[in-house]
């Protein structure tokens, strides 16, 4: 973290300020879910319907074909958000296409729901409830599958009134049977507040300019652009894939000296959401004020 102080010092502005004035802005797979849990990798919104019984095993090695050549380029730190993005758009293209193929009943999305091994972090049930408790909004922005990661939160008691997601949902026939995916495609670079312009959730937001905005990659880095007035950001970024490969830099007038994830990121939660304190486990997260981070080869 390059400036610990500073960090300190806009968590009791934003303190302050009152939670009438704060939004949450998250990603969901790898951030509101865990990554693992005993040792196993726990699935994304899109695993949990690409591994379960609704899926031939045709399709599904087909799915496994497309995650292999496309995931190692969605988290490739080397190439450029432009290089990456006709890929990811190619990407949920093509699976969407295949699981469409697929003739997926909604009535079943439920039970392959429950049957996963997808669950939320630990202490999601403080986190959610805390925001609720306070009024504070949580938006989830996510290029997974909204039909079901909004089961994943339903299932696990906390799809609260104040939480919103923009995610790619699914278009089901008269008979319930998946025929299409529902306006445009959500993918990691135009999940964004911004894209709420005009809408009515856009201006229900009009008035909260301090935001807490939480993810696990690169692209969820913008999810707060357009965000009307903003005066204070904290991004906090969760260290899941290739821990032990990458160090987490901060950049502000110059790049600062790289830090490894340490207990500390507990202490920078303590003035403003005690709920994040045990939402955030030792390897994730820096907290940055109105800075990027970026994740490059050790």
């Amino acid at each position: 973290m390059g400036d610990p102080h500073r960090v300190e010092e806009i968590i009791k502005t934003m303190q302050k300020a009152g939670t009438s004035t704060i939004q949450v802005i998250s990603d969901f797979d790898m951030t509101l879910t865990r990554f693992a849990y005993n040792g196993k990798r726990c699935p994304t919104s899109h695993n949990i319907l690409d591994n379960s019984k609704l899926i031939s095993e045709e399709c599904k090695a087909q799915l496994k074909d497309l995650l292999n050549i496309y995931y190692p380029i969605e988290i490739d730190s080397k190439r450029t958000a432009k290089e990456k993005l006709p890929l990811m758009v190619e990407w949920w293209t093509k699976a969407h296409t295949l699981l469409v193929q697929q003739r997926i009943r909604k009535d079943l999305l439920q039970d392959v729901v429950r049957e996963s091994d997808a669950m939320l972090r630990k202490g999601y049930q403080l986190f959610f409830d805390h925001l609720l408790e306070h009024s504070i909004p949580l938006l989830i922005f996510s290029a997974g599958l909204g039909d079901v990661l909004e089961e994943v939160i339903r299932q696990a008691g906390v799809f609260h009134p104040n939480v919103k997601v923009f995610s790619n949902y699914m278009d089901f026939d008269e008979t319930g049977v998946l025929k299409a995916f529902k306006g445009e495609l959500i993918h990691i670079y135009n999940k964004r507040e911004g894209s709420l312009l005009n809408t009515g959730h856009f201006q229900e937001l009009k008035s909260r300019h301090n935001v807490l905005l939480v993810g696990d990659s690169l692209g969820d880095l913008t999810m707060a652009d357009g965000v009307h007035g903003m005066e204070n950001i904290l991004k906090i970024g969760f260290l899941n894939d290739k821990v032990g490969y990458y160090w987490l830099h901060v950049h502000q007038s110059s790049l600062s000296h790289p830090n490894k994830p340490s207990t500390m990121q507990k202490v920078m939660f303590l003035f403003l959401l005690r709920s994040f304190i045990v939402l955030m486990h030792r390897q994730l997260v820096q907290a940055l004020f109105k800075c990027r981070w970026t994740l490059t080869p050790c």
